[in-house]
């Protein structure tokens, strides 16, 4: 029978595997100082942005994230308290929810993150936040479409609306 320990740490090792599989991206946090009620609020936005916290002792982590060559550098960081995010959604908001959550509490430090098979820097998750949603994008780029479109319609109705102005005029000059 094996030592409840081992289970433990086990069960903690395919948990981490099995979120990692499911995530697109993975965030590195150390948390050392906060308290618990300013963790658990974290978790909480975390929740309600659809990515997940685990607290997992550093060894369990590095063990379970080895088998990924591209996060070799991000498990060089993973010392001390430490904690993983992983999310399946979109990372802008993900990113947005921590470096505001960093803001009020100085002692949560991001320590870096996997995004899209790269590994990334504290400056860049803060570039990253500073971004637009992908809804607000994706209006962008259809504005940006349309915008040569309406031009048109526009011209073309600019064109249409003095014709007509010009035929009522001759109307009125041959009426009078």
């Amino acid at each position: 029978m094996k030592k409840i320990g081992l289970v433990v740490k086990e069960t903690s090792e395919k948990e981490i595997k099995n979120t990692f599989k499911d995530s697109n991206s993975l965030f590195v946090i150390k948390y050392s100082g906060l308290s618990s009620p300013d963790l658990s609020a974290l978790r909480q936005n975390l929740k309600n942005s659809r990515a997940k916290l685990l607290v997992v002792k550093n060894s369990v982590a590095r063990r379970a994230l080895k088998d990924t060559p591209q996060v070799e550098s991000l498990i060089k960081a993973i010392e001390g308290p430490c904690g993983l995010v992983f999310a399946k959604d979109e990372p802008v908001e993900i990113s947005k929810v921590l470096c505001n959550f960093t803001k009020d509490h100085e002692k949560l430090k991001l320590e870096g993150a996997f995004l899209d098979d790269k590994v990334i820097e504290t400056k860049d998750i803060e570039t990253i936040a500073k971004l637009p949603s992908k809804d607000v994008l994706r209006a962008q780029v259809v504005m940006t479409l349309n915008s040569p479109i309406s031009g048109l319609v526009m011209t073309l109705n600019q064109v249409l609306a003095k014709f007509v102005y010009c035929l009522e005029q001759i109307k009125n000059k041959k009426g009078s």
